[in-house]
């Protein structure tokens, strides 16, 4: 049950490239948090992706953005659903999401940046109230969480 923020250049993902990306994205956190397939667990994974003016974006001061694409992604996740291994896949899936999606005439080098911050326990809150792992287990599916499930 992530919200996933993504910043890339104004453009870069374009169209069809754009519906791509978030497929991917999708895909990645539904991987690495292990969310079944089920529509109604997927439509807690929630991308809002944020298109940043290309003069807006330096690298050490410099805006690099005609020869590399770089791509920010900032994963919000309950503490618990990952573990190392997850981790290392969730980072390595959303760079490829992000190299997969570019559009192929687009031959900027991209330079990914993920950060995972993993909520702690009684820290989220949906829909007025707080959230425990255990409820979101049970919402979210997570396949390798159910015995946390009792009757949240």
């Amino acid at each position: 049950m992530p919200n996933i923020f993504i910043h890339i250049p104004k453009g870069s993902f374009p169209g069809k490239a754009r519906t791509e990306l978030t497929r991917r994205i999708n895909a990645a956190a539904a991987t690495a948090e292990k969310i079944p397939t089920d529509p109604r667990k997927r439509m807690l994974c929630w991308v809002l992706i944020d298109e940043v003016d290309s003069d807006a974006w330096t690298c050490g001061e410099v805006d690099v953005t005609s020869q590399l694409l770089p791509c920010l992604a900032m994963v919000y996740l309950p503490a618990g659903v990952l573990d190392d291994s997850s981790r290392t896949h969730y980072v390595q899936e959303l760079h490829e999401a992000f190299e997969q999606s570019r559009p192929s005439d687009d031959k900027r080098q991209v330079v990914s940046s993920v950060v995972l911050h993993e909520v702690p326990d009684g820290t989220w809150g949906a829909n007025g109230i707080i959230w425990r792992l255990p409820q979101f287990a049970k919402v979210a599916g997570f396949a390798h969480l159910q015995h946390l499930v009792t009757d949240c």
